[in-house]
């Protein structure tokens, strides 16, 4: 018995190292099946980012492979600006509760921010424990391993890949780390295949729009259409909430507002850019696009101005005609959204020239009707005076040659009236002719009452998004001193602009009479009435200027139910020759 004691003992030996080896053996297959399965989900992770064209979709699919692949709980992919801060944050792993919860989306402090100053794979077993750590805000889920790895597109850093939350282990190892560095790798191709898709779509919408304004120039359609239509172009290419044109008026240090599209544009329809404001400066004066991350904080921009309100990033572009800047193209995004990107500015310059030429156009188009109507004036002097006057001249006389043979008194008296009536009526044609050839002789200055106030009316459309209905009676241009000329010019612009900030009115009527010595303004809306809590003040230097000249300011309903109807009227002396 003692002799088979010792053969067993040595069967059983070789039994235990079988197994060992047997066991070693399957760790070895399973973890080189392990490993073939990671390259396999790598690989396929690879493809699927490639096949994204979508840049914002391709960021959010490449967090989401990296979440998958390394096994963590938590990741992110940050965007670094031009700042050298993060200006987007695609996150995987936080519900959008918690999101809300923890509120401002990071910038690049701490952790992150190490990452962008040192664009280097880095691996963390406790985040708190590293130099650069800045804690986490309230609500944050609690996060102690860390992987980071940075995306580069070409030569430069596009954004970094987060990973926190080792699932499983205490912390990533290595082999995690190259798997992530493979895939930042892969991702950094990706998201440059999808600018170039994303530029190429973009070039393409640029190329429609310049074709859709350049067919708008050529079949003549009127100038505010064709800004318009530039304006809401533009908004949709770069995905701005707010887009105004404004042009520098000869002789002045302001702009005036043309039109503005999008987010509250009614109120800043009837703004006037001041010439203070150095932003606005900096777009007229430079050959370039001008941009802000954010308005609120630009230290060029003037602070006591509603153009600003409410916006965050802001683009400006001169609108360049002959050699010179005639006026500025601004396109803003609301507070908290991204900011303009170069991609945004670059081709909005050469866009901006076709709103500058739809200007010039509509500037020549002006000056031509404004020849036309003075030809036309001068033919009708030409003919009052050649045709009509001569004829009432010689029936005059013929009249007055007819008075010797009448007995009668009363028909004496009669002829005496008829001939007192016609030499009125010389005096009145000669006034009218002599007005219409002051017109013509001064038509760039347009000093004549009845232009100034057609002038007035006419620039009125661009705050109120129609023009006003405008009737003139009598001499205004000879029989109206200078003085109470002006005082009519302050109050119709007054009583315009009310019309255009409080009424909400769709038609306006304006009504200049001269008759018996009373020069009478009347102008009347279809909106909502003069609100009971509304700032009387300019109402009150309406009333001071009637005063000054001994006349009466009265303000009521223009119908029953609705309207405004305002009434300037003032004595008038007619100006001594």
């Amino acid at each position: 018995m003692s002799g088979k004691g010792p053969g067993r003992s040595e069967q059983h030996l070789p039994k235990l190292r079988l197994d060992e080896l047997l066991d070693e053996l399957q760790a070895r297959i399973d973890a080189a099946r392990g490993t073939q399965d990671r390259v396999h989900r790598l690989l396929e992770a690879v493809l699927s980012v490639g096949r994204e064209l979508d840049l914002p979709q391709v960021l959010r699919s490449i967090v989401e492979a990296a979440v998958v692949l390394v096994d963590a709980e938590y990741g992110a992919l940050g965007v670094i600006g031009d700042d050298r801060m993060l200006s987007e944050f695609h996150t995987v792993g936080i519900s959008e509760g918690q999101r809300s919860e923890i509120g401002a989306l990071p910038s690049g402090h701490g952790i992150l921010g190490e990452l962008i100053r040192h664009p280097e794979p880095l691996r963390l077993a406790e985040l708190s424990e590293h130099p650069a750590s800045y804690g986490f805000p309230a609500h944050h889920p609690p996060m102690h391993s860390f992987l980071g790895a940075p995306i580069r597109v070409r030569d430069r850093v596009f954004g970094n890949l987060y990973l926190t939350e080792k699932r499983g282990a205490a912390e990533f190892d290595a082999e995690d780390e190259a798997v992530l560095s493979t895939l930042a790798v892969a991702a950094g191709v990706a998201v440059e295949n999808a600018r170039l898709y994303e530029e190429t779509r973009l070039r393409e919408r640029w190329l429609r729009a310049s074709s859709q304004v350049t067919s708008a120039l050529l079949s003549g359609a009127p100038g505010p259409e064709v800004l318009e239509l530039i304006v809401e172009q533009a908004l949709g290419i770069v995905s701005a909430d707010v887009g105004m044109i404004a042009e520098r008026v000869s002789g002045e240090t302001v702009l005036r507002p043309l039109l503005a599209v999008g987010s509250q544009s009614e109120r800043r329809r009837g703004l006037v850019l001041s010439g203070q404001d150095g932003f606005v400066d900096a777009a007229l004066i430079t050959a370039e696009p001008v941009v802000s991350a954010d308005i609120q904080k630009d230290a060029r921009i003037n602070r006591d101005s509603d153009l600003w309100a409410g916006l965050g990033p802001v683009l400006g572009v001169p609108l360049v005609a002959s050699g010179k800047s005639i006026g500025v193209l601004l396109l803003g995004r609301t507070a908290g959204r991204t900011p303009f990107t170069d991609a945004d500015a670059g081709p909005l310059l050469g866009f901006a020239g076709q709103a500058a030429l739809a200007l010039e156009l509509a500037e020549r188009r002006r000056d031509a009707e404004q020849i036309a109507l003075l030809q036309d004036r001068d033919r009708i002097a030409r003919d009052l005076h050649d045709l009509a006057i001569q004829r009432l001249f010689a029936a005059g006389m013929t009249l007055q040659s007819t008075q010797r043979f009448v007995d009668h008194p009363e028909a004496a008296e009669r002829l005496s009236r008829a001939v007192d009536d016609l030499d009125e009526t010389i005096k009145i044609i000669r006034s009218t002719i002599f007005g219409l050839r002051t017109h013509g002789g001064q038509a760039k200055e347009q000093t004549g009452l009845r232009a100034r106030v057609s002038a007035t009316v006419t620039a009125s459309a661009t705050s109120l998004g129609f023009t006003p209905a405008l009737r003139i009676e009598g001499l205004v241009d000879t029989e109206v001193p200078d003085d109470a000329g002006d005082h009519v010019i302050a109050v119709l612009g007054e009583a315009l602009s009310n019309a255009a900030r409080h009424s909400g009115a769709r038609s306006v009527d304006v009504h200049l009479r001269l008759a018996a010595g009373e020069l009478t303004l009347t102008v009347a809306d279809d909106g909502c009435g003069v609100p009971r809590d509304a700032d009387r003040s300019g109402l009150r230097n309406l009333e001071e200027r009637a005063a000054a000249l001994g006349g009466t300011l009265t303000v009521g309903e223009r119908h029953e139910g609705g309207g405004t109807r305002l009434v300037w009227s003032v004595p008038v002396r007619p100006p001594e020759d």
